[in-house]
């Protein structure tokens, strides 16, 4: 299925289309995942209300052959997987002339999509299922479907596009009676600020939130304030402030994935503040519950990041290569951050050139995946790299001891000595 650029511009859903273009073949893979793609969401744009009607064995003619298309990239890609299942799910609304059965099936490709940090087809799935669903979408799926829009254009800081969204999402909830995506939606709202620069008012609308979760007694959205408010009292220097509402959040969560990415925050703002032992108690509860999961690989990034910090040669040995064991499956600001932190961890030990080398590999993968934020932080760090070297050959450096000096931070480590029994 050869397509031109000019074609690729012009086509509905050709963002998928480009996977093509970056391929040397259109047999591989992942171009054809792309294929895939672009024709399971045509035959979902069939579905659109304001589309010219279509028969039922035209229809069933064209989702025969998308099907057929993506049976066989079912077993060689999760992928072709979601793919099957949104033809399948289409097939479905059609026969039935229920719209309503996209939802589950969009929503679960949007999902891994996003994970895959694939977020510009991540948007387009998502405004398709909002698109061609319109009013006959159920409130709950029409209040979920614009909350990820809001938070994917967050993510590529499309602050305006994100509220644009947070907003139709807030007034849908609203009319549904949906306390909780209100909710939700002021969570947004709040990090698009905080995103923005705009620290002050972000930790004012979240403690607001947090006050009004209390008394709703809505747990999720308390331990999401609390987390938020950690975020925020972070990025404005304050870690030890930080670290007691991460915790609190880790409390609250009840989803298991949310608690670890939670109380890998603690054990973050922990190392920060010079306590490589509650960090490393924190961290290494999140590897051994985590075990798979995202949240346990940064845990093993940041276990790696704690032994070069006291400078132990054998314990980040051992995590280094328990973490290239998983460098095939990691997405790139994972990646990324794994060779930065590599690199720190070598230009500690007095491994200068191998530090120039891993910040090298690490501003590669940044820069093919537009990671801007990471690409300023490792040139920032190879240009301090010279100066270490000649500060380490007149003075080997001194551990920091931990900036521990409040009752809640007590209450935090002791409360994690607490999990290792």
């Amino acid at each position: 299925m050869p397509v031109s650029p000019q074609q690729i511009e012009v086509l509905p859903h050709a963002i998928f289309l480009q996977r093509i273009a970056a391929e040397s073949s259109a047999l591989t893979l992942e171009a054809r995942l792309g294929q895939a793609a672009f024709l399971a969401l045509r035959l979902v744009d069939r579905l659109a209300s304001d589309g010219e009607p279509v028969s039922q064995d035209v229809f069933r003619y064209q989702a025969v052959a998308t099907e057929r298309f993506c049976h066989e990239l079912r077993d060689a890609a999760t992928e072709g997987a979601h793919l099957q299942g949104i033809v399948a799910s289409a097939d479905d609304a059609h026969r039935l002339g229920d719209v309503r059965l996209l939802a589950p099936a969009l929503l679960a490709y949007a999902h891994f999509l996003e994970d895959e940090l694939r977020l510009e087809e991540t948007l387009d799935v998502l405004c398709s299922l909002v698109q061609v669903g319109g009013e006959r979408l159920s409130s709950s799926d029409a209040v979920a479907g614009r909350l990820r829009i809001a938070r994917v254009n967050r993510t590529l800081n499309r602050f305006d596009e994100a509220e644009t969204a947070y907003g139709e999402a807030a007034r849908l909830a609203e009319s549904a009676g949906d306390a909780h995506s209100g909710l939700l939606s002021r969570i947004g709202h709040a990090e698009c600020r905080r995103d923005r620069g705009n620290l002050p008012d972000a930790e004012t609308s979240l403690r607001e939130i947090l006050a009004d979760a209390r008394t709703t007694r809505d747990r999720d959205i308390e331990a999401r304030a609390e987390r938020g408010i950690g975020v925020v009292l972070f990025a404005r220097g304050q870690p030890d402030d930080a670290t007691c509402h991460f915790w609190r959040a880790y409390e609250l969560y009840e989803d298991e994935d949310s608690r670890l990415r939670a109380l890998g925050d603690v054990g973050l703002m922990l190392l920060m503040l010079g306590d490589a032992q509650g960090a490393e108690r924190a961290l290494s509860e999140v590897v051994r519950r985590g075990v798979t999961s995202e949240a346990a690989v940064n845990a093993m990034i940041e276990l790696m990041h704690c032994a070069s910090y006291r400078r132990d040669r054998v314990g980040f040995a051992r995590w280094r290569e328990r973490c290239e064991g998983r460098v095939p499956d990691m997405p790139p600001n994972i990646l990324a951050d794994f060779y930065i932190k590599q690199g720190i961890g070598q230009a500690r030990f007095g491994q200068f050139r191998r530090a120039e080398a891993l910040m090298a590999r690490a501003l590669e993968v940044a820069a093919a995946a537009g990671l801007h934020e990471f690409e300023f932080r490792i040139e920032r760090i190879k240009r301090g790299l010279a100066d270490c070297e000649k500060l380490q050959q007149v003075e080997p450096p001194a551990v920091s001891e931990p900036a521990f000096d409040t009752h809640e931070l007590r209450e935090v480590s002791a409360s994690l000595a607490q999990l290792e029994g």
